[in-house]
């Protein structure tokens, strides 16, 4: 099975072009590196719920919205390898620099799946 990586990130809704510009940019170093397939989607039907949503997850502020992304892997040692290796990329660098970015990097969150089926 494959291995997954997803990051959720609260972002201005009026720098949505950014991000998506941003995002697409970031996306094809993921792929030149290795990766296997990239998806990004923004929220549309996420509301912010009692205890849990994703909302809350990022500390979602009025004017913004929730974005999430996955990137989509061989294996863990291979995502490894490729996160290593986009990392190192001075275009990767350039792309991360915190006056840049078009959300807030301290409010996205990350993490690696194992992918247990797909239909």
């Amino acid at each position: 099975m494959k291995y997954v990586t997803t990051f959720v990130m609260p972002v201005p809704k009026k720098k949505l072009d950014l991000y998506r510009r941003t995002a697409r940019k970031f996306a094809k170093l993921w792929k030149e590196h290795g990766a296997l397939e990239v998806t990004e989607c923004v929220a549309e039907d996420a509301k912010k719920g009692k205890l849990t949503s994703f909302p809350h997850s990022v500390q979602l502020k009025r004017n913004e919205t929730v974005v999430i992304s996955w990137v989509v892997f061989k294996t863990r040692k291979h995502r490894d390898k490729v996160m290593a290796d986009v990392m190192a990329d001075p275009r990767a660098q350039k792309i991360m620099n915190p006056t840049d970015m078009p959300g807030d990097g301290h409010r996205m969150f990350w993490g690696g799946f194992d992918v247990m089926f797909k239909l």
